[in-house]
């Protein structure tokens, strides 16, 4: 890599900080709505910009794809950063502190991309998870860190991770057929990253996602031992380029749920 991964953690963790010096501050969140009706505020664009400065100062020949814009032409080169300056507009909005910033750094394999390295930051609880391809998967709180990995047990009850804002029929006919399990709701690449921690067992998403949503945690998952499947029980891959929604997706500890995860893609 042409760069440091704690290089990528800091240019996070600056976007993050620009989050907060509007979450924290006394005006209300003003709220625009894009063209796919997703909300956009001062926040996204602060952290997209900050977040592209500081790329461009470690790594300026490798596009980047943001959810709020693109620097150069990712169809140009075998490598892309993948950016969501602020994963959980949503949840900024509601000020729950259930927000992150993802930053990926993305492989080309023909038409499709796969992440090689992943950051994730929750500025409000100053929490970074990172790792990759060839970067231990680490959590870093306040000045400690350390190695994490998945759960190595599926000893019940089963430590369910879902989205506080995405809930449907589909999910719960998937959590019934686990048998016991506890379940909690949490906002942006958190989910992903509880499983990467061990603090949470798997994470099915059958609502909309992005590529920019999942792609750095998806990093962090595998690195640390977990899986990231599609509906076909295969590695999740993206489109940065024509399609960038996501098919519904599963993140695991283990293989041990694909069987009951395939019954459920009708």
């Amino acid at each position: 890599m042409p760069f440091e991964p704690l290089d990528v953690v800091s240019i996070a963790v600056d976007a993050g900080q620009a989050i907060m010096r509007i979450y924290e501050s006394s005006e209300d969140i003003e709220v625009q709505t894009k063209n796919d009706e997703s909300p956009l505020t001062r926040a996204d664009i602060a952290a997209h910009d900050s977040i592209i400065s500081g790329l461009a100062s470690i790594d300026p020949q490798t596009p980047v794809v943001s959810e709020e814009g693109r620097v150069g032409n990712p169809l140009d080169s075998e490598t892309s950063w993948l950016v969501d300056p602020l994963d959980g507009t949503k949840e900024f909005i509601k000020r729950n502190g259930m927000f992150t910033v993802n930053i990926a750094l993305m492989k080309r394999e023909g038409s499709r991309w796969r992440p090689t390295f992943g950051v994730v930051h929750a500025p409000v609880s100053g929490t970074t998870w990172f790792g990759g391809v060839s970067t231990t998967a680490t959590r870093i709180d306040d000045t400690e860190s350390k190695t994490i990995s998945v759960k190595n047990t599926n000893d019940p009850p089963i430590r369910l991770v879902a989205s506080g804002s995405h809930r449907a029929e589909r999910d719960e006919r998937f959590a019934s057929q686990l048998g016991s399990h506890d379940l909690v709701r949490m906002g942006s690449s958190l989910k992903a990253c509880a499983v990467a921690d061990g603090s949470a067992h798997l994470y099915p998403r059958f609502g909309p996602t992005s590529c920019w949503d999942i792609a750095a945690a998806h990093a962090v998952v595998e690195s640390a031992g977990g899986f990231v499947l599609g509906p076909d029980c295969r590695p999740l891959d993206y489109d940065l380029v024509d399609e960038v929604l996501n098919p519904y997706f599963l993140v695991a500890c283990s293989a041990d749920w694909n069987e009951i995860w395939s019954r459920n893609q009708d």
